[in-house]
């Protein structure tokens, strides 16, 4: 990698990139507007799968829940914060994926874009979708299915949904340099990213895993997003730390995965192989 690819690294993304990279997705995504619809019903089903479910469970002790005061409190987090999560994890190395596969993929690279930028605007418009999707399955959750939020702190929630998107998306930009490099790479990061969500306390918690799981469980990143939004949501206190946490893991983790990124781009370009999928 040059001192110049390593010196766009490290600089801000220019705001116009940022915009015009998530309008275009926008208009894709509005294109095709059954599968806008769908993709938020389906959420709303699965949300209330968890609220079937906990209703057969009864009364489970909530000091195995992590301060939520039943399993549909506890499984409605996970349910609300996977759409973020996929977000942050998974929807770079998607929409690299799809611009293989339509052919736009070396053009788009072509461009006058640091790697940051390219991967900033990729993933700016499934963060805000993410998060409008969020707010419906919460306001759903709440008055529907009567999720208590009482002593909810949403300054806290909004901070830890912030930190959370900020602190996981070097996980998907990893994914998206192994689709660069290796065509199908999604598959790996994807089964990844959705092993360490469920390793992570997504629907179940952690404490009910063997215990040669249970502390592998309490080391993924997941976890924190998982306990601080519960602790925003359910008590309005003690999510701070997970916070920290996150900001940390993505402090350390975000050069990384950006170098590896822009490493990827530079030795398909080598390569010619970005046009390749």
């Amino acid at each position: 990698m040059n001192a110049a690819t390593a010196a766009s690294i490290s600089r801000l993304p220019r705001a116009d990139v940022v915009r015009a990279l998530a309008r275009r997705d926008f208009l894709t995504t509005r294109s095709y507007k059954l599968s806008f619809v769908l993709e938020l019903f389906f959420g709303l089903v699965e949300l209330a799968v968890y609220y079937f479910i906990s209703q057969v469970l009864g009364n489970v002790d909530p000091e195995s829940l992590q301060g939520a005061p039943s399993y549909f409190a506890f499984a409605a987090v996970g349910v609300i914060m996977s759409a973020l999560l996929a977000a942050a994890t998974t929807s770079i190395a998607a929409r690299l994926r799809e611009e293989q596969l339509a052919g736009t993929m070396e053009v788009l690279a072509a461009q006058p874009v640091t790697p940051l930028e390219l991967c900033a605007g990729i993933v700016s418009f499934p963060f805000a979708y993410s998060a409008v999707r969020a707010a419906v399955y919460l306001l759903v959750a709440t008055f529907w299915m009567n999720l208590d939020v009482s002593q909810t702190s949403w300054v806290g929630v909004v901070t830890m949904l912030v930190v959370t998107a900020l602190g996981l998306s070097p996980l998907g930009i990893l994914s998206g340099a192994l689709v660069v490099l290796y065509k199908r790479g999604s598959v790996i990061g994807g089964t990844l990213i959705y092993a360490t969500t469920i390793l992570g306390g997504a629907v179940f918690p952690i404490s009910v895993l063997p215990d040669w799981l249970e502390w592998i469980g309490r080391l993924m990143p997941v976890r924190f997003a998982f306990d601080g939004v519960r602790a925003a949501l359910f008590s309005g206190a003690g999510w701070g730390g997970d916070a920290l946490a996150l900001v940390a893991f993505g402090v350390v983790s975000a050069p990384l995965s950006l170098f590896a990124f822009a490493f990827a781009l530079d030795r398909a370009k080598k390569t010619g192989s970005l046009s390749e999928y």
